[in-house]
């Protein structure tokens, strides 16, 4: 059994009697023996694909019919060999795009060998002849050449990320995968609220990846995309084209999965896609406005698999971090805006980035057709109405304060008081780090607002809590829940 050459074509006369011709010809033909070490048995594969698709469908077959021959339970080690990409006796290259689909989409224990042949007729397999072949290469997909990535916007850079410390876990996490793509991280799941920049650190990763790896197939896509892309394969009949696309990528993005819930033949489709490219070490960047466990209706085991990897939300910025981000687009824009006006922008709008830049725009455009100079009263004037637009509108300490004494069983004249007890310490100490964090309060009118209290003592709370915050998952959460019933409540 050392030398598998001697015994191969024996073994194929096994299975030949066992499947189909057409399966025979397709899944069996193409593979050839390697040899063995340690009494292994390898079986070697035209690529990768291939393996994926006979390991699952017809590994079983050959290992049978193996069995069968030597009398003994044998199991064979399937491995892609680059040099023998092409059987040099019948010149075969398997066509990707055939992989049987369509009728077997949401199976996962294989075809039968009669709808394998039924499934392999429909497709249109060419035969195994040196024609076949040419004709194969001429209309197959070029797999050396990386996919089209122009669906990734360009301007959406590392480079052009303002980091906040409600982003700084899912930068620094973007910036490693994008160095060492499938390594770290896989699945890396980024969730957060509307217009904090998702969108944005997923694509930076996929550019970062195109300019040092310019031989990598990068497809970035939203579940929605996703999901018509599926339908429509499967009304004109190209399934197995949505496959080769979608599962010989290097790198997959996908926005907004939390849209796949309820939508059980697109989860389906999705999970095999998601466990092809695992398998393969490819890497899978995800984004959704909530967690995995926050998504309804969402497989469970596809929400086991999202939580393999890395998962991390971006939260709202804080004032300084607004404030870095409209004064970045300002350079960007060689434009000249105080202080003043910048600061009164920031403390309006103060958990959505894209309403931040919104804003911005609308003041930019409105001065360029008066040809008015920016100043807090023309910037007061102009953005007035846009402010109240805003369903979330300004945050206020009261408000705060307010949601801060229900969740924690407290009045609020007991976190103005003096009193400090250990549970009313800490409800004071959260209250006044979702102040600092969710308005435009510097640490002296926040210490005001709680009886008096000096700024040493707001910037303790809010380090204090802070520092908790990203020690401790379950009291990051408690904070992110208060955080999300006061934007409610407004």
């Amino acid at each position: 059994m050392t030398n598998l050459d001697s015994y191969w074509p024996e073994i194929l006369d096994v299975v030949r009697q066992k499947v189909p011709q057409q399966t025979f010809n397709t899944w069996f033909l193409p593979l050839f023996p390697e040899n063995s070490e340690n009494g292994d048995l390898k079986v070697g594969c035209p690529n990768h694909f291939f393996m994926d698709w006979f390991s699952e469908h017809h590994l079983s077959a050959l290992n049978e019919a193996g069995s069968a021959y030597f009398g003994k339970n044998i199991l064979f080690n399937l491995k892609v060999e680059e040099k023998k990409q092409i059987d040099k006796q019948t010149g075969f290259l398997p066509d990707e795009s055939q992989a049987p689909s369509a009728t077997i989409l949401t199976s996962e224990s294989g075809p039968s060998p009669a709808e394998s042949q039924q499934t392999a007729e429909q497709a249109g397999f060419l035969p195994n002849t040196p024609q076949a072949f040419s004709q194969r290469m001429s209309t197959a997909p070029q797999q050396n050449k990386p996919l089209n990535t122009n669906n990734l916007n360009p301007d959406y850079t590392f480079q052009n990320f303002v980091v906040g410390s409600g982003t700084d876990l899912a930068f620094a996490a973007a910036t490693a995968i994008a160095n060492n793509p499938g390594q770290h991280f896989n699945p890396l799941f980024v969730h957060g609220g509307t217009g904090l920049g998702k969108t944005h650190l997923m694509q930076a990763i996929g550019n970062e990846i195109s300019r040092q790896r310019p031989d990598r197939r990068i497809c970035y896509v939203t579940a929605e995309h996703f999901m018509n892309d599926l339908i429509g394969s499967i009304r004109d009949n190209r399934t197995p084209e949505f496959k080769l696309k979608y599962r010989s990528m290097d790198v997959l993005l996908v926005d907004d999965v939390a849209f796949l819930a309820g939508k059980e033949s697109t989860q389906e489709e999705f999970f095999h896609t998601f466990n092809a490219l695992y398998d393969l070490k490819k890497q899978i960047v995800l984004t959704s406005d909530r967690s995995p466990k926050e998504i309804a209706t969402l497989e469970e085991r596809l929400r086991s698999r999202f939580e393999w990897g890395l998962i991390t939300d971006i939260q709202a910025p804080n004032l300084e971090t607004r404030i870095a981000i409209l004064k970045r687009k300002i350079e960007v824009n060689r434009i000249y805006i105080t202080d003043e006006v910048v600061s009164y922008i920031a403390e309006n709008v103060t958990d959505n980035i894209r309403r931040l830049e919104g804003a911005l725009i609308r003041l930019l455009a409105f001065a360029s057709l008066t040809g008015r100079e920016i100043s807090l009263e023309m910037a007061s004037e102009v953005l007035s109405s846009f402010f109240q637009g805003n369903s979330t509108g300004p945050v206020k300490i009261a408000d705060i304060m307010s949601v801060v004494a229900d969740c924690t069983d407290v009045t609020v004249e007991q976190l103005k008081s003096k009193r400090r007890t250990q549970d009313l310490a800490r409800a004071r100490q959260i209250a006044m780090y979702l102040a600092r964090e969710m308005t435009g309060a510097s640490l002296n009118q926040i210490g005001r607002a709680f009886g008096g209290r000096d700024h040493s003592t707001v910037s303790y709370a809010c380090q204090k809590i802070k520092d908790d915050a990203d020690s401790d998952p379950r009291f990051r959460g408690i904070v992110r829940n208060i955080q999300d019933k006061i934007r409610g409540k407004k």
